[in-house]
């Protein structure tokens, strides 16, 4: 990562530079394209070396959430230092138009040129990764899921930037470079809106993935000793951990050494199971299944247990 840290860099620069002396948005609009991805990718740095701390007094369940909170950062930098500066410079070339000197136009396009050959070279490589992890477990990766958004939307911006500056120079209209400085910045709109998205969603307490939740409400129907299961919750605490609390209606007749004793072997079933599950809760009620399944906890409602 610190390569392509290093690699962005350049070409930001590389784009900057051709921008300034040929006046063009479009390419302004990638070199801002190219800062906000230099920047999320330090963010990304931080995220994978800051959520492998592990657990202590202050963070019990760990540092997991740490990648959603980065890529929230990440999602955010798109918005404002790419989309947002993208769209300025369209509608400033619309309503102020350009000067018709095409004299740095072609460095200008060598310059994107190259950036469109690394950043195919940086998207190839982040799609074999996806596909070795395979596309359901890398998706649910934040970092992962940001490098190929990133990469992917830089391949397409870079296509939109020399299409409008090639069209700009055929033709003799601004509007085409204005186009597509518009067309990357609502991109990057669309692109850091959906990132951030995900990310709010993991913050604030995501629930693991149906399927996972299935497979342990599964497991706890099929144990001999449950005689109802009144609720199951779980959480995301990060990329490939979750927490699981249960609340269960044993068989009626079980001492107290039993129930610790069935108790610890659910527990160990969940965890086989269920890999991701990192801390298991289970609370055990004799409760009737009607009031159980009415009261707070179980419906969602504040102030249950």
């Amino acid at each position: 990562m610190l390569v392509a840290l290093a690699a962005n860099l350049v070409i930001a620069v590389a784009k900057a530079i051709g921008g300034v002396v040929a006046g063009s948005p479009a390419l302004l609009s990638e070199a801002a394209h190219s800062v906000a991805d230099s920047l999320n990718e330090v963010f990304l740095l931080a995220a994978l070396r800051r959520s492998r701390r592990p657990a202590d007094r202050r963070h019990p369940f760990g540092y997991g959430k740490e990648r959603f909170f980065w890529s929230l950062l990440a999602a955010v930098g798109i918005f404002v230092m790419g989309g947002c500066f993208s769209v300025l410079q369209g509608v400033e070339a619309l309503t102020k138009g350009t000067e018709e000197s095409f004299g740095g136009y072609v460095a200008g396009m060598v310059v994107l040129g190259v950036a469109f050959l690394a950043e195919g070279a940086s998207l190839l490589r982040a799609l074999h990764q996806l596909r070795e992890q395979g596309v359901a477990d890398g998706l649910r990766d934040p970092a992962l899921r940001t490098v190929v958004a990133e990469d992917g939307t830089a391949v397409l911006g870079v296509t939109l930037a020399l299409t409008g500056m090639a069209l700009h120079m055929a033709t003799g209209e601004v509007v085409w470079e204005a186009s597509a400085s518009l067309a990357i910045g609502a991109l990057l709109v669309y692109v850091a809106y959906h990132l951030g998205k995900d990310a709010r969603a993991q913050l604030i307490g995501e629930a693991a993935d149906p399927e996972a939740s299935g497979r342990i409400r599964s497991l706890l129907r099929a144990q001999p000793e449950i005689d109802s299961v009144e609720a199951l919750f779980t959480m995301k605490t990060g990329v490939d951990s979750a927490l699981v609390a249960a609340r269960v209606d044993l068989v009626p007749g079980l001492d107290s050494e039993r129930v610790e004793e069935v108790a610890v072997r659910i527990k160990r079933s969940i965890a086989r199971t269920v890999p991701e599950a990192r801390q298991i809760f289970l609370d055990v009620t004799d409760r009737p299944a009607q009031e159980a399944r009415e009261s707070p906890a179980a419906t969602g409602e504040r102030g249950g247990a």
